[in-house]
C-alpha cells in the first residue's frame, strides 16, 4: 500500500477491522484523486478504492496500491470486501459523514458494527496534521504564488475600485500565474467594512483614508495559503497609522515565539497581551492562528482555549487584528512551518504599512 495508506492501516486498534474513507478532501490524500464520489476501505492488511464509471479509467491510472473497483451497487460491495476480509468493526469519518449517510450504512451493512465514537476520525487527522515534504511544497509555492498576487494588487488598486472589482483582478491573477483558485471565503474589506473580520468582497467602494484589508490565499495540488495584509488608501489618520503597528509588533512577537514544543495557547497570550494591555481589550476576538492544508482551517489553532502544542510538521498561521466596531480595522497574517531545523516564514509580502 502507499505510504498514507500503509500509516492508516497502521493506526487501525486491534479492535477496529477496518475504516471507511468517504470525504472528498481525505480520499484525495490518501488516492490522490480529485473526485466529487469514491469510497476507500482499509483495512489491517488490504485496500480497496471503489469508483463509479465516471473515474474508474482515471482511478486506475492514479491509484497506487489500493484495489480498483469499478461501483456497480456500493452498499453490497462494501458488504462484500467487509465480508470477505472478516471485517466485523468498521469505522467512519464522524467529522465529515452527515447522519443519513451514517443510518444507511448502519442499515444495509447488516452484521458490521459501524463504530461512530471518533477514534479513526482523529487518527487520520492526526496523520494530516504532520506536513510531508511534497505538501510543504506545494504550500510552499502557493504562497509564492500569493505573495505575486498581492504584488500585483499593489499597482492597481486605486480609490474608486470596488472590493468586488479587486477581487476579480486578483482572481484571474493567480489562475494565469498557476494557481488552481482562490480559497471561496477570502476577505475584502475597506474602510467602515474592515472593521467586520471575514467581510466578503461586495461593491463598496474603496475611498481615500480607507484601511483596506486582504486575506486570501491560493489552491495549489489541493492545499491551501493563507496570508492578510492590509493597506492605506491615500492617507490614514494617526489612530489607524497607531493600530496598524501594534498589529505588526504583536505578530512580530507571536511569529518569534513559535516553535515546536511550544504551547499553542502560550503563543495566542504573546499577541493578545500586546494588544489588551494597550488598551484594545476585546478587539482581538478571534484565535491568532490555525493549522492550514488540504483545508483552510485545521487543527491545532493558536487561541486561548486549546490545549495542543506545536509539532514538527505543523504549518499555521499567524493573524492578530484589532477591530473598531463600525469605524476600522486591521490584520496582519503570515503562514509559518515547524520543521526539524527550526521555523520558516512561507510569506514574503512586505508588513510595512503601504500607502496606495
Amino acid at each position: 500500500m502507499n505510504n498514507r495508506i500503509q500509516r492508516l492501516a497502521a493506526a487501525l486498534p486491534e479492535n477496529i477491522d477496518g475504516v471507511l474513507v468517504t470525504s472528498r478532501v481525505n480520499r484525495y490524500y490518501f488516492t490522490g484523486m480529485v473526485s466529487s464520489a469514491g469510497t476507500l476501505l482499509v483495512t489491517h492488511n488490504q485496500a480497496f478504492f471503489i469508483i463509479d464509471f465516471r473515474y474508474f479509467e482515471d482511478a486506475k491510472g492514479i491509484v497506487r496500491d489500493a484495489k480498483v473497483v469499478l461501483q456497480d451497487n456500493l452498499n453490497e460491495q462494501i458488504l462484500e470486501v467487509c465480508r470477505g476480509c472478516g471485517v466485523k468493526t468498521l469505522a467512519i469519518e464522524t467529522g465529515y459523514m452527515t447522519v443519513g449517510s451514517y443510518n444507511n450504512f448502519c442499515k444495509a451493512l447488516q452484521g458490521i458494527e459501524i463504530l461512530c465514537d471518533g477514534q479513526m476520525d482523529q487518527e487520520i487527522l492526526k496523520l494530516r496534521r504532520k506536513k510531508d515534504a511534497q505538501e510543504v511544497a506545494s504550500l510552499r509555492e502557493a504562497q509564492r504564488i500569493g505573495d505575486l498576487g498581492f504584488s500585483y494588487l499593489l499597482n492597481i488598486i486605486r480609490p474608486g475600485m470596488t472590493e468586488a472589482e479587486v477581487a476579480l483582478e486578483l482572481d484571474y491573477y493567480v489562475r494565469k500565474n498557476g494557481g488552481k483558485r482562490l480559497y471561496p471565503d477570502m476577505v475584502m474589506a475597506s474602510g467602515v467594512r474592515s472593521s467586520l473580520p471575514h467581510g466578503e468582497p461586495t461593491d463598496n467602494v474603496i475611498k481615500a483614508g480607507d484601511l483596506f484589508t486582504l486575506d486570501f490565499g491560493v489552491m495549489l495540488n489541493g492545499y491551501y495559503s493563507d496570508m492578510t495584509r492590509t493597506v492605506g488608501i491615500g492617507f490614514l489618520d494617526d489612530e489607524e497609522r497607531k493600530i496598524y503597528d501594534l498589529v505588526l509588533k504583536a505578530q512580530l512577537a507571536a511569529l518569534e515565539a513559535v516553535r515546536a514544543g511550544r504551547r499553542c495557547a502560550d503563543i495566542d497570550k504573546v499577541a493578545r497581551d500586546m494588544i489588551y494591555n494597550s488598551g484594545y481589550q476585546g478587539c482581538f476576538g478571534h484565535g491568532l492562528g490555525h493549522s492550514i492544508g488540504l483545508e483552510i482551517h485545521e487543527n491545532p489553532r493558536f487561541n486561548e482555549i486549546t490545549t495542543d502544542t506545536c509539532q514538527v510538521g505543523d504549518v499555521m498561521t499567524v493573524e492578530p487584528g484589532i477591530y473598531l466596531e463600525g469605524r476600522f480595522g486591521c490584520r496582519i497574517e503570515d503562514m509559518v512551518y515547524i520543521g526539524e531545523n527550526g521555523v520558516e516564514n512561507l510569506t514574503h509580502s512586505p508588513k510595512e504599512l503601504i500607502i496606495l
